[in-house]
């Protein structure tokens, strides 16, 4: 594999400022012209554990944006992680290329090797327009995969992402609007993939009004027929009249453009790095009065589902965590409340604090760390 040259990194953003501002460890690009691979992985931080975070697969329109993504998706990870309470760091992964078209074995089994390359500094998984399948492929060359089928696999995380975030719009919604459930309020959902799928059938049950809609109007309609939701088009969901949006598709949805549009009380949805600018536009959304879910506090179900196959896979214990993300964004509320701070910097200063409590005892992680915690784990 050869680093990847790209006209345009420079054209969007001076790149080692770049990671210089994101502080990451380390970001690497791979290219395979044989299989079509064209890669950059981003490990932010291994001060909590091995960096642990989804590969997705997306047509940027140019390299910069993907490193762009990486970048912000990486760090956000390390947050997660931190909030969450779990003993992993934050990394994330980019495959460039269209997912309708482009996927294959070999690429796929490119990308294990670019992952292997990293020693078990990186855990990859899936995310947004991958699957169990290509995780299986990506398994095939290397084990610092999660989200597999098989013995010691938990298989799609994406069920427990969208409970999560069911969990978590409830808390929103009993800060924001006084309601233990969602009965009789309305949602307008932007996504229809696998996460917002879920999120759908959990709110439609529990009585809420559901509005859904997606890039890919099938997708959209053929949730909408299957669950009781009601289809809207793209251009419509974010100036719609309800109570609660819920962004589950991609990021920098909350902009200067949108955020004047919004007609609801509060936004909390599985979606990463929802505000384009974090201060800003979290700023712009409190001037408002719309209570603002962190996205990588309400999103983190799918982590702690797959970060349990590091330790040995056990889903009631995964529930249960998926359900702590309640507590937790009441605590976040309550800390930005009595800081006079948003609620994205109250969570921020979570995650901030425990890493630097275990900062003094940090380690690099390598493949023999990672292989020692799973013989230990399986009791061989």
């Amino acid at each position: 594999m050869r680093i990847v040259n790209s006209s345009h990194l420079e054209h969007s953003m001076n790149i080692f400022d770049s990671l210089v501002d994101y502080g990451h460890e380390e970001v690497l690009f791979y290219s395979d012209p044989k299989t079509g691979l064209r890669a950059i992985i981003g490990v932010h931080s291994t001060v909590l554990g091995p960096a642990l975070g989804g590969t997705r697969m997306w047509n940027y329109e140019h390299d910069g944006d993907a490193l762009t993504d990486v970048l912000r998706l990486s760090k956000g990870m390390t947050y997660k992680a931190a909030v969450a309470g779990l003993n992993l760091g934050g990394g994330k992964g980019v495959i460039i290329g269209d997912a309708r078209t482009q996927k294959s074995e070999g690429l796929f089994r490119a990308y294990g090797k670019a992952v292997e390359s990293l020693g078990g500094r990186y855990i990859t998984a899936e995310d947004v327009n991958t699957n169990v399948r290509d995780m299986s492929w990506i398994r095939t060359e290397t084990q610092f995969v999660t989200g597999v089928e098989g013995i010691g696999g938990s298989g799609d995380p994406s069920p427990f992402t969208a409970y999560g975030v069911y969990c978590g719009i409830k808390a929103t919604a009993k800060k924001q609007l006084g309601k233990d459930s969602v009965s009789g309020l309305r949602v307008a959902v932007q996504g229809a993939g696998n996460v917002a799928g879920h999120v759908v059938s959990h709110l439609v049950k529990d009585g809420a009004t559901v509005y859904v809609t997606d890039i890919f109007k099938d997708k959209a309609l053929s949730l909408a027929n299957e669950t009781g939701a009601q289809y809207v088009e793209p251009d419509a969901i974010l100036s719609m009249d309800c109570d609660i949006l819920s962004p589950n598709a991609l990021g920098a949805t909350l902009n200067d453009e949108t955020i004047p549009q919004l007609k609801c009380s509060l936004v909390a949805g599985g979606a990463n790095n929802q505000l384009a600018d974090e201060k800003k536009h979290g700023a712009m959304l409190q001037a408002r009065g719309i209570l603002y879910a962190p996205d990588y506090v309400i999103n983190a179900g799918g982590l702690m589902n797959v970060a349990s196959e590091v330790d040995g896979y056990n889903k009631e214990s995964v529930l249960r965590k998926n359900e702590g993300i309640y507590d937790t964004l009441l605590r976040i509320y309550a800390m930005a409340e009595e800081r006079n701070i948003l609620t994205v910097e109250a969570s921020n200063a979570l995650a901030e604090e425990r890493i630097a409590s275990v900062a003094h005892v940090h380690r690099t992680y390598s493949r023999k760390t990672v292989i020692n915690r799973s013989q230990s784990s399986s009791g061989s």
